[in-house]
């Protein structure tokens, strides 16, 4: 008889991608007016090999002064779990909640870095409810499969 103990480990937490840009250095610099900032977060799971996943967190932050960009961060924070034995019903909000919550301090406090060595005020990343984005993502889709219209929204 085989182990059906439920597994459940991280592997590995890395940075997968980094990108910084100032289009508008240094000019930019001398304005004194408070930029508006953008937060966009994306999150995204895939296998690797059987039992093993890679769980993606993406923040991509957009300051601009008027229409100009002051700066732009893109920062991808992954991690690789080995999740065995698990029920399919929890598979999806274990990918969905609980890895994305393990990734996601990482990534906060590589946004902030970057903008510290960048020459500009940390961002502080919010904290995320990833259950309340699975919640609302399973009642969108269940709402279009039924036929019905729905507005999707994304953490900002």
């Amino acid at each position: 008889m085989a182990d059906a103990t439920p597994v459940f480990q991280i592997q590995r937490m890395y940075l997968k991608d980094l990108s910084l840009e100032q289009p508008n250095s240094p000019q930019i610099l001398l304005e004194q007016q408070q930029p508006a900032v953008e937060i966009n977060l994306a999150m995204a799971a895939e296998v690797v090999t059987d039992g093993i996943f890679e769980v993606t967190v993406t923040a991509t932050v957009t300051t601009k002064v008027a229409d100009k960009t002051l700066f732009l961060v893109e920062a991808k924070q992954a991690g690789i779990f080995e999740i065995r034995n698990i029920p399919d019903d929890q598979m999806q909000g274990i990918l969905s909640i609980v890895c994305p919550q393990m990734v996601y301090p990482y990534l906060r406090a590589i946004v902030s870095d970057v903008c510290t060595r960048a020459g500009f005020p940390p961002i502080l990343l919010n904290e995320v409810n990833f259950q309340a984005m699975f919640e609302a993502r399973m009642q969108a889709e269940a709402a279009q499969a039924n036929g019905g219209s729905s507005i999707i929204t994304s953490a900002n």
